[in-house]
């Protein structure tokens, strides 16, 4: 059964940097598209990364955090990192990340049907 899990939420002050994991088993990030999403109480989901097949394809990052997120493999453990820097308060949110059979990130990444979700981890930053 298809699964994928994070990890490595906490509390951060404003200004530092948190590393947040994404576990998938059953279905390979080498083959298949991650995308990263998070959501503040009382607002809407948001797209914060989409990380296409391993081989090849295009990477998109939302617009609140452009420029100060980056992501790494760790192809062993089939785990995709997201390392966010220069935290703001309005960071905080419950961080999610999603997979599916699809291979490659596109422009409208934000409106696919992810078919697979983790449970979220909570991202708190301090002002």
């Amino acid at each position: 059964q298809v699964a994928v899990e994070e990890s490595g939420g906490g509390l951060v002050q404003a200004g530092g940097s948190l590393r947040l994991s994404c576990t998938g088993s059953e279905l390979s990030f080498d083959d298949y598209a991650v995308g990263w999403f998070r959501q503040a109480p009382g607002k809407e989901r948001e797209g914060v990364l989409c990380v296409s097949r391993r081989s090849g394809g295009s990477t998109y990052y939302g617009d609140s955090v452009k420029g100060r997120v980056t992501f790494s493999r760790d192809n062993a453990k089939n785990t995709l990192y997201l390392q966010i820097d220069s935290l703001k308060p309005e960071d905080t949110a419950t961080y999610y990340c999603a997979t599916g059979l699809r291979p490659y990130c596109g422009g409208s990444w934000t409106l696919y049907t992810w078919d697979y979700w983790g449970q979220g981890t909570q991202v708190t930053v301090s002002s």
